[in-house]
């Protein structure tokens, strides 16, 4: 019978990380969310609980979000990654970014880039039309400062007066 890879043993990985080819040799057990952090210098991602229940280390995989918490660094090998540093617009801020300033969606900040990345899948969703889909939809974001409803707001106003 084959053998399995001793799981420490490093891989080569290259993963398109907001729009960049990044490279390295990882830990076959690493998480995406480690990889980010720590090999690609991006800090947007937060380690919150770092056993998938709050949402901070949301983060876009070929367009759909993912807890990188919760995902192997190999496992996302050849395909696309997208944290809040890759969501600017022309050196400026994406609409869903502005929203939440203008409808106070953020206090501390420490959930806000999980928080926008789960809203970008929401945009994009034509299915999520309601107040109450759009709170499920975002409910496995954890906010401790309670900003839920200017976040829920700042969807809204995004899906209803934005094209993306």
């Amino acid at each position: 019978p084959k053998s399995m890879p001793d799981p420490s043993s490093p891989v080569r990985l290259s993963i398109a990380v907001n729009g960049s080819r990044m490279e390295a040799e990882v830990d076959r057990r690493r998480t995406l969310l480690d990889f980010l952090r720590e090999d690609c210098a991006l800090t947007g991602p937060k380690k919150g609980c770092d056993h998938g229940q709050c949402g901070a280390c949301t983060v876009l995989l070929d367009g759909k979000r993912i807890l990188s918490c919760l995902k192997l660094a190999i496992s996302a090998a050849d395909r696309s990654v997208t944290t809040i540093e890759g969501v600017e617009r022309e050196g400026g801020l994406h609409p869903i970014q502005q929203a939440f300033l203008d409808h106070d969606a953020l206090q501390c900040g420490y959930c806000t880039p999980g928080q926008i990345m789960s809203a970008l899948e929401a945009i994009a969703d034509p299915e999520l039309r309601t107040r109450p889909q759009i709170q499920e939809f975002m409910s496995g974001n954890i906010c401790r400062c309670g900003a839920y409803n200017g976040i829920v707001d700042a969807i809204m106003d995004v899906k209803a007066n934005a094209s993306l």
